[in-house]
């Protein structure tokens, strides 16, 4: 049995998509960078940390898969989390404005046998915003909650010039990669999978 280390609506969306049956687990997992780690190592860390706290929850259930991800927009070597309120949104918006920056997405997939990983590095680059069009964006709620204070899947689509590399990635859950991991693991399309998601 497949198990989402998450309560992101977005990653549920996307682990859906592949037509897999899955459970969720409400997993908290300290989010702290060390300044001395390296943004992409960070990222891959805190996944594979959701993935085993995961594991913990479920490790007397036979065959159980634990999948945890983490997506980060870096701008150099700052990573850019979940804005703190509107101030901190609108302020990571005008920092990437006319801007290129990378959205780093890793997903680990562990079982009580084995562990895999996988990581998505997409380059989004940013029309310049104005000020008005900042603040209409904070004021739609829509930042909060979304690292880098933008989703990609929603109105901060508009702001994106251009990006190169996975649009799921960039939303939270890179499913290239990640249907090449649950492969690995004997999960996917034609093992007898639904794709009904348990509430």
């Amino acid at each position: 049995m497949l198990h989402l280390a998450s309560q992101s609506p977005r990653r549920r969306e996307l682990l859906g998509r592949l037509g897999v049956e899955f459970g969720v687990l409400d997993i908290d997992v300290p989010e702290r960078r060390d300044p001395a780690e390296a943004p992409a190592d960070y990222v891959r860390r805190v996944a594979r940390e959701k993935a085993g706290a995961g594991l913990l929850r479920v490790v007397g259930v036979p065959g159980a898969v634990v999948l945890g991800a983490d997506t980060e927009v870096v701008l150099g070597d700052e990573v850019f989390g979940k804005p703190r309120d509107e101030r901190d949104a609108a302020a990571m918006l005008r920092r990437l404005s006319g801007r290129t920056h990378e959205v780093v997405s890793a997903v680990s997939l562990v079982s009580a046998a084995r562990e895999a990983q996988a990581v998505s590095v997409s380059q989004v680059t940013f029309a310049e915003i104005s000020e008005a069009q900042i603040a209409a964006y904070v004021a739609t709620g829509e930042p909060m909650g979304k690292a880098g204070a933008y989703a990609i899947q929603g109105r901060g689509e508009a702001f994106i010039r251009h990006l190169s590399g996975s649009y799921s990635g960039v939303m939270g859950l890179p499913l290239h990669e990640t249907s090449d991991l649950l492969s690995q693991f004997g999960i996917g399309h034609g093992d007898g999978c639904s794709d009904r998601v348990p509430a």
